[in-house]
């Protein structure tokens, strides 16, 4: 089997306790859901997955790169999607139980840590990190060293938006990998995820068209949700 980055071996053990967090989240929804009767089977079929998932994690940049704690939550969910599709779900039904799974996993951390969270991604330090990292995104000194990175513009709003700011993803890393291994059809799944990422930290995420649905880009365009409109457990 391939190695594991070292970035990524050196977060492997957390990495590792949040899929086994997911999979007993998901426990009753796979019961239920996909009427698969070996569910300790299906568990480890996908821990299976997950460590060669881990191999096939593109290193772009470790913690000078905001898109390596993208790769970190987000991939595993590839290997509960190749799990289950072999098992013959549906990849809609995949999608729905991965949403579900991933909301319920947000909501465990306490709310006032999830709305600080969101507070400092909106803020404007954040915003200016986004910018320089989006313009170091498309210079061909960084493609050619992370090919398998995403590239991606800061949209400033105009005088007629009402959203705080967007990010314009002009090639996406999950795409790239998802191109690789075979994976086109389920990806749409981990598109789903980032509107409660967002949510569940008070954030609205507002988003049209995507790389994996056949767009030329990404149009992700963020605001602030009002205290009543944020989810709560």
């Amino acid at each position: 089997m391939a190695e594991i980055h070292p970035f990524y071996q050196t977060h492997r053990l957390a990495m590792e306790a949040a899929m086994r967090e997911r999979l007993d989240l998901a426990e009753a929804m796979l019961r239920e859901r996909t009427h698969l009767s070996d569910i300790d089977g299906i568990r480890q079929d996908v821990m299976d997955e997950f460590e060669i998932v881990l191999t096939q994690m593109p290193y772009v940049g470790g913690a000078a790169s905001r898109m390596s704690d993208f790769f970190m939550r987000l991939t595993g969910f590839m290997a509960i999607s190749r799990v289950l599709r072999r098992h013959g779900v549906p990849v809609p039904v995949i999608g729905e139980i991965e949403r579900e799974i991933y909301r319920a996993q947000l909501l465990t951390t306490p709310e006032a840590e999830r709305l600080a969270a969101g507070r400092q991604f909106m803020s404007r330090e954040n915003q200016a990190l986004m910018r320089e990292q989006a313009a170091r995104s498309a210079t061909e000194a960084h493609q050619t060293e992370f090919p398998e990175d995403f590239v991606y513009d800061f949209v400033e709003p105009g005088p007629q938006d009402s959203f705080e700011f967007g990010i314009d993803y002009k090639a996406c890393g999950f795409c790239k990998l998802a191109a690789r291994r075979g994976d086109k059809e389920i990806l749409p799944n981990i598109c789903g995820l980032d509107f409660d990422a967002y949510a569940t930290r008070g954030i609205r995420l507002e988003r049209t068209q995507t790389l994996a649905g056949g767009a030329t880009h990404c149009n992700f365009r963020f605001s602030r949700l009002a205290d009543t409109e944020a989810p709560s457990p």
